[in-house]
């Protein structure tokens, strides 16, 4: 079996007053899996829990990410979640708060017999 991409997903997620990087995460990844209805799985006769889903996401301070709670996004399949730095902080006026903006690329492949 190959390891074979079939879909990228790409999102925007942002903290406007918190300074939270994990829920900025979140909601960058929501905004790439709730644009899309895949039923690719369905259409391949896959299970969905064969998903092999990569989310990267992109922020100012990666180490400030629980992952775990990214990862608990994803209702099916088996998802590995990186972060690194990317993303943007806007600085606010008048304060020493930023606003976080995370960025999210997920992919999502199967593992599949090569065409012949």
């Amino acid at each position: 079996m190959a390891k074979t991409r079939m879909v990228h997903q790409f999102g925007m997620g942002t903290s406007l007053r918190r300074m939270d990087y994990t829920e900025a995460a979140c909601r960058a990844v929501r905004d790439a899996l709730w644009h899309n209805s895949l039923s690719v799985a369905e259409a391949f006769g896959v299970e969905k829990s064969a998903m092999i889903i990569e989310a990267e996401i992109g922020v100012q301070n990666p180490d400030a990410v629980d992952l775990d709670k990214v990862r608990a996004i994803f209702p099916y399949g088996q998802a590995k979640v990186s972060v690194r730095a990317g993303g943007l902080d806007v600085p606010k006026p008048d304060s020493d708060a930023v606003t976080v903006i995370a960025n999210a690329a997920i992919i999502v492949s199967f593992d599949m017999e090569p065409a012949s």
